[in-house]
């Protein structure tokens, strides 16, 4: 998985396919850029060569010394067991909306299958049947995405608003946000019990700010029929929140901004030329997870915008790991905490190949970018659950 492999993305599909067909995977962290080592079958060895994915056949010898490289405690290597296949679910709406979605992009090119689920699904206990949730570009707070000033007269904006009231009252609420608000809990009790969340774009930062504001009214009345709460700043309860706190509302409704948790519209001198960010190291043989979620072929990783691009780092709760950061602008990119017995990634951005997506751009071809960094770490977040738990060391 280091810089010798064709098809990054691709790879993973392959360790998923493993683990379904109950074949044991070992994924090397740190070695060779996180590369997965599996008995050789013959089956293994042509799924290999169908899909164009690089690999190697090596002997006992070579394998055996390979795993006490590893274990060397001088050496930052670890390897840990993939045994079980995560249950995948995306959390998207049914209708059509004019963007795509980078996961459901590359799980569909990794060949890893996944179900799509909304708020009714979610209302009906369906999401305890998975382990793995996606949200991607999704307003938990009912404002539909701030599109109002730009797109209100625009034919899917209407119709999403529509397909949302209906929703809502098919759900017994008054209130679109009222059941936003439900799904909210409901995916953050998910997470609590022991799943897995993972979250791009304005599927971050909403839904924290939906859960701070539970039972205060934010929202002006294009969005819901009457007015905000005007002491809503004050009502909100950042305890509440998973990742972010004292983040101070956007109250402006003509603008396509949550709060200032994002800094897409405050950072400065930051273009597709200059826009990186870093990965951090951590100590494989005692930050396991961490690791696990940065294994990459690259450390410098380049940036990429949405309507949530990046988080204000003086926002970030104390308690959540720091995975990767463009430090010149103080900004977090890419983040990781635990929350009861589950535990969420948040990753800035709409699409790790398309540095400024556009309402109506056309989706990204991974045939043109299959060895994104970018792309490797949502994969990481999609084989993470599959790892055997380990005590931890003390």
């Amino acid at each position: 998985m280091d810089e010798g492999q064709k098809n990054h993305l691709k790879a993973y599909g392959i360790a998923y396919w493993c683990i379904k067909q109950q074949t044991e995977v070992d994924w090397l962290l740190n070695y060779r850029g996180g590369s997965f080592l599996v008995k050789h079958a013959k089956a293994i060895e042509d799924e290999l060569k169908i899909r164009g994915v690089s690999y190697e056949v090596l002997a006992d010898g070579k394998v055996s010394a390979i795993l006490n490289e590893i274990i060397d405690p001088a050496v930052n290597m670890e390897m840990v067991k993939l045994e079980k296949a995560p249950k995948v679910a995306v959390y998207s709406p049914k209708s059509k909306l004019p963007w795509d979605d980078a996961v459901t992009l590359v799980l569909t090119y990794a060949e890893i299958p996944y179900d799509v689920i909304y708020d009714d699904e979610i209302l009906k206990d369906k999401l305890s049947t998975y382990d793995w949730l996606h949200l991607h570009h999704e307003d938990f707070t009912g404002q539909y995405g701030r599109f109002w000033s730009a797109f209100r007269n625009a034919t899917w904006y209407q119709e999403d608003v529509k397909y949302q009231e209906t929703a809502a009252k098919r759900n017994g609420f008054n209130k679109v946000s009222e059941m936003k608000l439900a799904v909210a809990k409901r995916i953050k009790e998910f997470c609590v019990g022991g799943g897995f969340l993972f979250a791009m774009c304005s599927g971050t930062d909403s839904f924290d700010i939906a859960l701070a504001a539970e039972g205060v009214d934010i929202l002006e009345s294009m969005f819901d029929g009457d007015g905000m709460d005007a002491n809503a700043q004050s009502k909100l309860d950042y305890n509440k929140a998973v990742a972010f706190t004292n983040f101070k509302l956007d109250m402006n409704p003509y603008r396509y901004e949550f709060s200032d948790i994002d800094v897409t519209e405050t950072r400065v001198g930051f273009d597709k030329s200059n826009d990186f960010f870093t990965l951090f190291d951590f100590s494989a043989k005692w930050d396991l997870v961490p690791t696990m979620l940065t294994q990459n072929h690259e450390k410098v990783v380049k940036g990429f915008m949405g309507q949530t691009t990046a988080f204000r780092k003086s926002l970030v709760k104390p308690s959540i790991t720091v995975l990767g950061e463009n430090k010149a602008g103080a900004e977090v990119r890419y983040l990781h905490g635990e929350i009861g017995k589950g535990q969420f990634s948040f990753y800035g951005g709409h699409d790790p190949e398309d540095y400024q997506h556009q309402v109506n751009d056309p989706p990204t071809d991974l045939s043109l970018h299959p060895t994104s960094p970018g792309y490797r770490l949502i994969l990481n977040n999609v084989l993470f659950p599959a790892a055997k738990k380990k005590p931890q060391k003390t």
